[in-house]
């Protein structure tokens, strides 16, 4: 069993309510559902939509053909009808949509008329419109009734109840009046309620069990929803979350507040890490460690603000001044997200650097479900000098040379030592210095002692697929479900595997899993990434020597889709 249902209009007409309400009554019920947003940069007005598919099986992206279309005006209709698969329906409002027409695939649902008649709000026609697809598809309106009063915002009995009864209008009116008409098949009931999580919230969750204590950011779309995230759970775990002035405050606050001893993070979309790029070089010259969150929309300047790409890799590799060792984290699925934020926090305190994790509006708004998330996975260890082990210290010198290159980091007013950092160049109790010898060492301290170590601790790409391929797809980062799911479709008739990187830098070294070998061993390497000039192809050509034959890039804003890749992927193969 598997449907698509698209829901399309105008910005503030609720179409992300009734996605995701949608979404959410899907995963109660034990469905897996994966949903995606495409949305225009305006508060109100412009066409956007939200889709949602949903099935018995794991899914991990969207379909171009959609089956359910809801069409809150005209120019939805006009956009999406081609879409619609042959046995799809599309649900309207004649009236606001100003005419009604005869075809066998149009719905007519009164919600206007509905509405009127039961003398509420104009914005209940939500949930007429939600009950009218529950309806259609053969469903009931029981966990509906459970999440309504999350999505409202409200706990007042009487308005609960109202957008259950104009609910149950909508589906009683689509059941009765449709009955038959169409041959949707009654999905079955899922066994086990799924969790439904997006990347952001994702991120946020990590940061939280990591043991974040303070959260510093200026709101850029699409990285905002962290912010959101964190800013509704401060309360509960004790977490400061402050509204910056700008990138340049955020960043700064975050390196000021991991100095006095606690775990921070920022996060900010390109634009915004343009302004960071400074203080992510103070992060490495003060070895202070910081977790930073960048999720990508297309560039340059304002670009496209509210769309998705993957082209900031690069900067995000080579972005700061001067030479000091980062890591940079590609999730491709909010479960990847949230180990991989947890995994972010215990490096950048471990190895005292600024830890990166890179997502894109895509993976930020988009909604999966999972089973749980497994916390015995979880790092958690405190690299830091704090209370009597700090107290019994003898002597501490903040930039100590050692084999490993980390020094001892200890948490200001908490004893007698000297707790001090620098951002010029500096000696091992952290004062100016500008004598070449000392300067050497400290290079090679921070620098070349600490990158072999830190290699080590970078995960090897996941691999999928026939062990011995002739075709090999590669990606990074949020393309993961939608290759995935290509390569799964196409397996059936062709030698064909994938392999998908999520921990991109220090680029992970072939002694775990040979991945090298596999690469020089396939006929033919294809990768596919979400912007024009293949950074990602470039970044493995620059460590392994190995070429991708072919690209498929995509960069109009918009993700990849399933249907589409497919029949792309195909024409290559070998």
């Amino acid at each position: 069993m598997e449907y698509t249902i698209r829901i399309g209009g105008q910005a503030g007409q609720g179409l992300v309510v009734i996605g995701s309400c949608l979404a959410k009554y899907f995963s109660r019920s034990g469905f897996h559902v994966f949903s995606h947003q495409d949305y225009m940069s305006r508060i109100r007005g412009g066409h956007n939509y939200y889709q949602l598919r949903i099935a018995d099986r794991p899914v991990r992206s969207s379909r171009d053909q959609i089956d359910i279309l809801v069409a809150f005006d005209w120019e939805t209709i006009e956009q999406h009808r081609q879409d619609l698969t042959e046995k799809g329906i599309i649900i309207y409002d004649a009236v606001a949509c100003r005419q009604e027409i005869s075809a066998h695939e149009f719905l007519n649902v009164p919600v206007t008329a509905i509405i009127d008649q039961m003398q509420v709000h104009k914005v209940m026609a939500n949930s007429v419109i939600m009950g009218a697809v529950l309806g259609l598809m053969g469903l009931d309106l029981e966990p509906f009734n459970e999440i309504i009063g999350d999505f409202i915002h409200t706990e007042t009995e009487d308005i609960i109840n109202t957008n259950i009864a104009a609910a149950k209008t909508g589906l009683d009116y689509v059941a009765n009046k449709f009955v038959g008409r169409f041959s949707f098949k009654k999905p079955g009931h899922g066994k086990k309620k799924q969790m439904l999580i997006n990347g952001n919230q994702a991120i946020g969750l990590g940061a939280l069990v990591s043991g974040c204590k303070f959260f510093a950011a200026y709101p850029m779309t699409p990285a905002t929803g962290i912010m959101n995230y964190l800013a509704a759970k401060a309360k509960k775990h004790r977490l400061v979350v402050e509204q910056a002035e700008d990138e340049i405050a955020a960043i700064n606050m975050a390196l000021g507040a991991s100095f006095a001893g606690v775990r921070a993070m920022t996060a900010t979309s390109g634009g915004g890490f343009a302004l960071m790029t400074e203080g992510l070089s103070l992060a490495g010259i003060t070895e202070t460690p910081v977790v930073i969150a960048e999720v990508q929309r297309p560039g340059p300047a304002t670009g496209l603000p509210t769309r998705t790409e993957q082209s900031d890799l690069s900067f995000l590799l080579y972005g700061g001044h001067g030479e000091f060792p980062r890591l940079v984290f590609t999730p491709g699925t909010p479960e990847q997200a949230f180990y991989l934020t947890n995994k972010a926090f215990h490096l950048a305190e471990k190895f005292q650097i600024p830890v990166l994790i890179q997502s894109d509006q895509y993976l930020a708004d988009s909604e999966w479900t999972f089973s749980d998330f497994a916390t015995e996975k979880l790092f958690s260890e405190d690299f830091r000098l704090r209370g009597e082990q700090l107290k019994k210290t003898e002597t501490y010198q903040r930039y100590a040379y050692s084999k490993s290159g980390i020094s001892p980091l200890a948490i200001p007013g908490e004893s007698n030592h000297l707790v001090v950092v620098d951002s010029d160049e500096h000696d091992e109790d952290g004062h100016i210095i500008e004598d070449a010898a000392t300067r050497k060492n400290m290079v090679r301290k921070r620098f070349l002692q600490k990158l072999p170590l830190i290699r080590e601790e970078i995960a090897s790409p996941a691999f999928y697929g026939e062990k011995q391929p002739k075709n090999l797809l590669v990606c990074y980062g949020s393309c993961f479900g939608v290759v995935k799911e290509a390569m799964e479709n196409l397996s059936k008739g062709h030698s064909i595997a994938m392999l998908h990187f999520s921990e991109v830098f220090p680029f992970p070294l072939p002694d775990k899993f040979d991945f090298v070998k596999l690469l020089a061993e396939a006929t033919r390497i294809i990768c596919i990434e979400n912007n024009a000039s293949s950074q990602f192809a470039r970044l493995l050509r620059a460590e392994t020597g190995l070429n991708c034959q072919i690209k498929i890039n995509k960069y109009d804003g918009r993700p990849f889709t399933l249907d589409t890749l497919t029949g792309e992927i195909h024409d290559h193969l070998y």
